[in-house]
């Protein structure tokens, strides 16, 4: 061999393996799984942390918004609570003006018939406002004894066999409100 083609064959060997065409061939390479491992990793835990802090935030939002719900209803209560009369209350002040003229008029009133007329017109304007708001008499003339809506108070002999088992009378007036019992009517029945 001839030492010439030697050190051309080592120059262009050289030449070949030169740092100017190494990076080239770095670049060129394909990364390794291992990098690609490492990254995808960091990807999925930015991704999860992403997602961790959305629903944070969503559950937050979520429980101040109940909070304000449940505020918001509890002050609705104590509202209804203290103002659930109001419409009741106004529907009877009517009644309590003609009370208040009666009154007046009774001083200077002769007619006895007038007065005692003038009453009971009060007293059925104040129970149909009471129906109005739902607020019913319990029926008790002869009707038989009933201890969902009647409270026996006294029982006597009944004058007439078809009597026995019911009411005679009436000591005390029932009502319900809207169907349900707020006083039980205090009655005498027949035995």
């Amino acid at each position: 061999m001839d030492p010439k083609k030697e050190t051309i064959n080592e120059e262009e060997l050289k030449a070949q393996a030169t740092p100017e065409t190494e990076p080239q061939e770095r670049e060129e390479e394909p990364t390794s799984p291992q990098a690609e491992e490492k990254t995808q990793p960091a990807e999925e835990e930015a991704k999860l942390q992403a997602e961790l802090d959305a629903m944070k935030d969503k559950y937050l939002r979520l429980s101040a918004e109940f909070d304000n719900y449940r505020k918001r209803t509890m002050k609705e209560k104590a509202e209804l609570i203290l103002n659930g009369g109001e419409k009741a209350l106004t529907s009877i002040l009517p009644v309590v003006d003609d009370l208040e003229r009666a009154l007046k008029n009774m001083k200077s009133a002769t007619d006895v018939d007038a007065v005692r007329e003038g009453v009971e017109l009060i007293y059925n304007k104040f129970i149909s406002v009471l129906g109005h708001n739902g607020v019913k008499i319990i029926e008790t003339q002869d009707q038989p004894l009933n201890t969902d809506f009647h409270e026996a108070i006294a029982v006597i002999p009944a004058p007439k066999e078809e009597k026995k088992g019911k009411i005679l009378d009436c000591v005390q007036t029932g009502y319900t409100l809207n169907d349900k019992v707020i006083r039980h009517a205090k009655v005498v029945v027949g035995e």
